[in-house]
């Protein structure tokens, strides 16, 4: 973090709750008849607003107060939704979790107080476009396009990396997440609520059963690591994981990033540089993913030049501890 930052950040400001907040917040949420294990959906917290906002409210301000996230709302139920090919494929299936709507309340709050302290501080990054208010997969890409075009009129060369992490979502460690959260002024008791908020969370899967007309549900497993899926606070979360990865590459890269995808460009006028300026950032790039415990996919990372001379062939070797990635100029 030193690398990529001069110092930690101030401590985020504590702030009780209110019961007018929390109607402000089940007035957002969208109403839909999923539901999570309790089997209350959003739907129904809408219609009983006002009748819970102020026992709701009560709870989380003794949440906030002692820094604990209640157990109770962190189980979850996932249901496997079948993607393409065949049925009896386990790895043909997309896991589609469901978290209890109580627990959305809770997060949601959360995540205001979080966001307002990542906003006053800009804290984050502005080369990662996934998962902030008013931006798109559009404004990624076309700032990828705009950086090489601007390359190409400048008669410059310009190479992209474009990176494929394996299950980056599932295999975020708490143990540097949290030093992480620390780092950026999430301190003291709200520390110890995000904490609490990671640790003992559990979730059964359920497979519909034709012939019951019922859903047949497995044991609780406990989950080790990974932000929560389908969670309000887990993509936020994500983001800090990854939030000191541009800073560290991108002094001779121009870092692209939405969520986990990540495209890093090089420009340079001559090839020697170029080439020399991709291996130090895969290099940094590998070694930062090795100490947060994530891992690269070699197979389905890409290096691909980009020139309008149709008879330019550049064939760049980039590789770590013997690993290539394709190269697809």
């Amino acid at each position: 973090m030193e690398q990529a930052f001069n110092k930690p950040y101030p401590s985020m400001e504590r702030k009780c709750t209110t019961t007018k907040e929390f109607e402000q917040i089940i007035k957002c949420l969208k109403a839909n008849n999923s539901f999570g294990y309790d089997e209350l959906s959003t739907k129904i917290l809408k219609i009983s607003s006002p009748f819970i906002s102020s026992p709701i409210n009560y709870i989380c301000n003794k949440m906030l107060f002692w820094g604990v996230f209640p157990d109770r709302l962190k189980n979850s139920i996932i249901n496997p939704l079948h993607k393409n090919n065949e049925t009896c494929e386990v790895s043909n299936y997309r896991p589609v979790s469901f978290i209890i709507s109580f627990a959305k309340l809770f997060e949601t709050l959360m995540q205001r107080r979080i966001l307002k302290h990542l906003t006053n501080y800009n804290i984050l990054s502005t080369e990662q476009y996934g998962f902030k208010l008013g931006l798109r997969t559009d404004n990624a890409m076309y700032k990828l396009k705009t950086e090489i075009l601007n390359a190409m009129n400048n008669k410059l060369l310009v190479g992209g990396i474009f990176c494929d992490l394996e299950k980056a979502f599932d295999c975020v460690n708490y143990d540097i997440l949290l030093p992480k959260l620390k780092f950026y002024g999430i301190s003291g008791k709200d520390l110890t609520l995000y904490q609490s908020y990671l640790d003992n969370r559990y979730f059964r899967t359920a497979i519909y059963n034709d012939s019951m007309n019922s859903n047949k549900v497995s044991n609780r497993a406990k989950v080790g690591r990974g932000v929560p899926q389908g969670s309000i606070l887990g993509p936020l979360l994500f983001l800090l994981c990854m939030n000191d990865l541009p800073k560290i590459i991108n002094k001779t890269s121009a870092p692209i990033i939405f969520a986990d995808e990540t495209s890093i460009l090089f420009t340079h006028s001559n090839l020697k540089d170029l080439n020399k300026n991709i291996h130090i950032v895969f290099t940094t790039l590998n070694k930062w993913l090795r100490a947060n415990q994530l891992t690269l996919n070699f197979n389905k990372t890409n290096y691909v030049h980009f020139t309008t001379k149709r008879n330019m062939s550049v064939n760049l070797k980039i590789g770590f501890n013997n690993n290539l990635i394709t190269n697809s100029s």
